[in-house]
């Protein structure tokens, strides 16, 4: 079982460390990360792409329910690493778009 309490710059240094190991650093570019990302979560949307509501909200207690969470992965993944190339604090950046959200989207 995973460290529950991992956070997101240990995330972002077992990423980078992945692609230093493996010499991906010249394909690790702004541009090529920010279209992986879409790649990565079109596959994502393509698991619920035929189904129905409530087949969504069970996704997770069907057979797809391990390829959903790779997928998943995938994009964080690369959103991770396209933080870790551009140098984002990702706390900071959440922080800062919940702050903003909460203007222009007041809770009633």
């Amino acid at each position: 079982m995973s460290d529950q309490s991992t956070n997101i710059q240990q995330l972002k240094d077992k990423i980078s460390n992945f692609v230093k190991e493996r010499n991906w650093e010249e394909f690790h570019n702004p541009k090529n990360l920010s279209m992986s990302i879409s790649i990565e979560a079109s596959e994502l949307m393509e698991i619920f792409q035929w189904l129905d509501i409530k087949e969504s909200w069970d996704i997770m207690t069907s057979s797809e329910a391990e390829h959903l969470m790779e997928e998943l992965a995938d994009v964080i993944i690369y959103c991770l690493s396209l933080a870790n190339q551009l140098n984002i604090d990702i706390s900071t950046a959440i922080e800062d778009k919940v702050r903003k959200n909460s203007v222009k989207y007041p809770a009633p």
